[in-house]
């Protein structure tokens, strides 16, 4: 099993900046890929970004990119989502989630393995 660990949401004024942590543990050797998701009220859970757990390759939805930056820490078992000029639009539940098989639906939360208990993001205008 994998358990997902997440931290660092918060309320924060528009165009201000947070960065959450997601620390992985247990099986961490079977994960492929870790996703950021966020689902908002009354909408439907969607695609954030995600990272390789090699770290090198990344992908983002339109609406954060340009914004919002995935990465690992090499050393550690833990991913990171650097929100920078945060809307509020950007207010949501964020999950952090992890794949432990290769697939191409990588946008597509039925494709993750694994799920955090989600963080509260929370952008006031």
């Amino acid at each position: 099993q994998v358990q997902l660990v997440e931290s660092g949401g918060g309320l924060v004024q528009a165009g201000g900046s947070l960065r959450l942590s997601c620390e992985a543990s247990g099986s961490t050797f079977s994960i492929v890929r870790m996703g950021w998701f966020r689902q908002a009220p009354g909408k439907e859970r969607e695609f954030v970004a995600v990272i390789r757990w090699t770290g090198i390759d990344t992908s983002y939805a339109d609406s954060v990119k340009g914004r919002f930056t995935i990465s690992r820490d090499n050393a550690k078992t833990t991913v990171y989502l650097q929100m920078n000029s945060l809307k509020p639009e950007d207010t949501a539940v964020y999950y952090c989630a992890a794949v432990t098989t290769e697939t191409l639906g990588i946008m597509f939360g039925r494709s993750y393995d694994y799920w955090g208990q989600g963080t509260q993001v929370t952008v006031s205008s």
